[in-house]
């Protein structure tokens, strides 16, 4: 098997996560966002996410014009429901910033948690993709919008368009274990989408959510694997965020130790944080996401290091639940 298909394979449980190209914290041209996307595309990306959140629709367009000329059958897409896109009517200019998005903020988010509110904001995805079609759809952010209400209605709705052929897959994306739990243990599922919750940092899912999907035949996609930031570097680094925010000291001098272990045996932060999320045989795939193209591959070279075995006794012994 020659290097390149090695690294092929090895890609094959990567999601690009599409997130920075919808300008996430700080804008991002569109020649850039295409180049980074053609990064992860050369070196065998083949899955992607996306949704109508990430800058109000952007990175589903621009995620759209990218594959326009790629064959449909070449890669999976995946991308959500629970807010649908409305014109804003008191649009002023301003950016949507409070979101973290740095778009005009001419569009709102509408909670569409209902059957009907499934189908428009799949039918909008659609359009902005220029897609006949994505292979999973998930359920976002439930838990931000009254958790049993916007379970009930939202998932009713993929199982039915998953019964009817509309989708191939169906799950929920959310960084609420709590939400996770109720949605595997009451619904048909075939994967879900897992928000910082299983990674260097935060164990949070080790127990209950990844045991509970094992038994349930569920699959994970986990993301936010660097927990907003801070686990993509190799620490110290100044302005470090945690969870979207500005990072507590605790959490920062734990990363610190986490950092420190990984370098005695050769391995750097972040790629320690991709293996680690890697490794649980519920995972089906991690997500990577950046908004250059060196960043992007990079992140996908760290994929096929090798790590000793050394390095996770070390880092059991520093309270790492590793499953």
């Amino acid at each position: 098997m020659t290097t390149e298909q090695t690294q092929i394979d090895a890609l094959s449980g990567v999601t690009f996560g599409a997130a920075p190209i919808g300008n996430l914290f700080k804008e991002v041209s569109d020649e850039a966002a295409y180049d980074t996307l053609q990064a992860a595309w050369d070196a065998g990306v083949r899955n992607f996410d996306v949704a109508p959140h990430y800058g109000l629709g952007l990175a589903e367009i621009r995620l759209g014009n990218f594959l326009a000329d790629k064959p449909r059958e070449s890669f999976n897409i995946s991308t959500k429901v629970g807010r649908i896109l409305r014109p804003n009517s008191n649009f002023s200019g301003g950016l949507d910033l409070h979101n973290g998005f740095a778009v005009p903020d001419d569009l709102v988010r509408v909670p569409g948690f209902t059957p009907e509110g499934v189908i428009e904001s799949l039918n909008d995805s659609l359009e902005r993709l220029n897609l006949d079609y994505v292979d999973v759809l998930y359920l976002h952010d439930p838990d931000e919008y009254g958790l049993e209400e916007s379970l009930t209605g939202g998932l009713n709705g993929l199982v039915a368009l998953r019964d009817q052929g509309v989708v191939r897959e169906v799950g929920l994306g959310s960084k609420s274990v709590e939400a996770h739990i109720q949605a595997v243990s009451r619904y048909e599922l075939d994967l879900i989408m897992l928000a910082g919750r299983y990674t260097l940092l935060d164990q949070e899912a080790a127990e209950s959510l990844l045991g509970l999907c094992e038994a349930k035949s569920v699959d994970i996609v986990n993301v936010g694997i660097f927990n907003s930031g801070i686990l993509a570097r190799n620490l110290p680094q100044p302005n470090l965020k945690f969870e979207y925010d500005e990072a507590p000291l605790e959490v920062i001098e734990r990363a610190e130790r986490i950092s420190s272990i990984c370098q005695q045996h050769g391995v750097d932060l972040p790629t320690a944080a991709i293996h680690f999320a890697m490794q649980p045989a519920v995972v089906r795939s991690i997500a990577l996401a950046a908004s250059k193209p060196g960043n992007i591959t990079e992140s996908l070279n760290r994929v096929t290091e090798h790590i000793p075995m050394q390095l996770w006794r070390d880092l059991e012994t520093e309270g790492i639940y590793l499953r």
